[in-house]
C-alpha cells in the first residue's frame, strides 16, 4: 500500500480532531474530485513501519477522536489486504477511538469485507460533481452516504448517521 500524506489534527475528514491518512490509487475518476494526485496506484510513498508509528504516535494523544482513511480510494483492490490489517491494528490499539473510511464504491459492494465491521463511519459512493452541494457535511455530492456501519451490519439495511 502506498500514501500521499499523513494529517494530523484534522477537522475536515471526520468528528473531532483526527489523524487523516490519504491513500493511494482509485479508479473512479470522479471528474471534479479533490484529489487527483492520490489516483496513481503507484504514487505517493510506501507505506511502512515509520509510517505506521507516526499514526500510532497521533491516535495515542487524548484530544484526537481518531482516524479517518481517504484518498485516493483505501478500498482499491490492490490496497484492501494491507489496509485491513491496519484497521484491525487501530481498531485493537485503540478500542475507543472512532475510524471513518472514505470509498467511492457503495454500500452494497463492501459490506462483506471481513474488516469493514471495525470501521464506525463510512461515507461511500462516487462524488458526483452534477450533484455538489458545498452545505453537505462530510460529504462532497449529495448522493453520498454516511454510514453508521455497526447499525447497518445489526440491522442488514443500510443506515446513515444521524446528528452529526
Amino acid at each position: 500500500m502506498r500514501y500521499h500524506n499523513i494529517t494530523k489534527d484534522d477537522m475536515l475528514n471526520g468528528t473531532g480532531l483526527r489523524v487523516v491518512l490519504w491513500v493511494s490509487g482509485c479508479t473512479h475518476a470522479c471528474p471534479g474530485c479533490q484529489n487527483p494526485i492520490t489516483w496513481d496506484l503507484h504514487g505517493g510513498l510506501n507505506f511502512d513501519a515509520a509510517a505506521k508509528e507516526e499514526i500510532f504516535t497521533e491516535l495515542k494523544k487524548d484530544y484526537i477522536e481518531g482516524i479517518t482513511l481517504s484518498g485516493g480510494d483505501p478500498l482499491h483492490p490492490n490496497n484492501r489486504q494491507e489496509l485491513g490489517t491496519l484497521i484491525e491494528e487501530i481498531h485493537n490499539s485503540y478500542p475507543n477511538k472512532n475510524i471513518w473510511l472514505y470509498t467511492g464504491f457503495t454500500w452494497d459492494e463492501i459490506k462483506d469485507l471481513s474488516f469493514i465491521s471495525l470501521v464506525d463511519v463510512i461515507v461511500d459512493g462516487r462524488f458526483d460533481i452534477d450533484l455538489l452541494d458545498t452545505r453537505l457535511h462530510w460529504k462532497g455530492s449529495s448522493n453520498q452516504n454516511i454510514i453508521d456501519v455497526k447499525a447497518s451490519l445489526s440491522e442488514e439495511t443500510l443506515i446513515l448517521m444521524k446528528n452529526i
